[in-house]
């Protein structure tokens, strides 16, 4: 009855994930397909992670990030008419927009989990075959490790190393791209930029817009990726202690 109503509530919460990223973002739309997939073969802790990925990531880019970021360089003031100055000093301060990489970065946090979802198709895809092979056969044969005729699938073996793999990419990609925004622009909105590049004629102060709604959302999507570095974490050692419990079930049996 629990696991029925499990999958209820995270196949209506998939239906409003899918439906408000589509609405609010539509070019997000392919990847919450393909994410979306996944769920059924993750753990209960992989389906939070891709429940924070789509609601507090995707949606939140889509739904208020974009509108606040959108006037970063237009809306910058600086105190010389000098052309071309401007751009070399927004420049200067932000080599990469915030909404880009922050896009980057959950592009390449999901690509790990779309791989291990390419190695499940592989699987059941096999198993399939092997499945209608011994219905034509009398002895029967070898039977299929990873999923049942429902196509619901077991985490194991392979496939659970597979998981573990893509579950520690994940943790240095997520860890990778937290410590690049802190090099890159820090974690808090700078209002003031002092430039000095060419063709400004002297040290110019350029001044950004709306500094601190900008610092909110930074310290905002700085939570979000820690917080899915901690549900990482926390699925790694999930993962590992589920290995050595079949093991220690395996040598028990033998």
């Amino acid at each position: 009855m629990l696991g029925i109503l499990r999958k209820n509530t995270y196949s209506w919460l998939s239906d409003l994930i899918h439906k408000a990223t589509l609405g609010k973002m539509g070019e997000w739309g392919f990847l919450s397909k393909l994410l979306d997939k996944v769920q059924s073969h993750s753990t209960v802790i992989g389906k939070v992670w891709m429940t924070v990925l789509f609601v507090f990531r995707i949606m939140v880019i889509g739904a208020g990030a974009e509108k606040v970021w959108g006037d970063e360089q237009s809306k910058m003031v600086c105190n010389t008419k000098q052309p071309g100055c401007t751009n070399v000093c927004y420049d200067q301060a932000f080599p990469i927009s915030h909404i880009r990489f922050w896009t980057l970065q959950i592009i390449f946090v999901s690509t790990p989990t779309l791989m291990y979802l390419g190695h499940v198709m592989h699987i059941l895809h096999k198993e399939n075959k092997l499945r209608q092979y011994l219905l034509n056969q009398v002895n029967g044969g070898k039977l299929p490790k990873y999923s049942d005729e429902k196509g619901n699938v077991q985490i194991k073996g392979d496939l659970l190393a597979s998981y573990l793999i893509s579950v520690i990419v994940k943790i240095c990609l997520e860890t990778a791209f937290i410590v690049g925004q802190y090099y890159l622009y820090g974690f808090v909105m700078v209002p003031k930029i002092v430039c000095t590049r060419y063709p400004c004629p002297y040290t110019v102060e350029c001044f950004m817009s709306r500094p601190t709604e900008k610092t909110v959302f930074i310290i905002f999507m700085l939570v979000v990726s820690c917080v899915s570095l901690l549900l990482n974490v926390i699925e790694m050692f999930y993962l590992i202690c589920r290995r050595s419990q079949r093991r220690n079930k395996l040598r028990s049996s033998s």
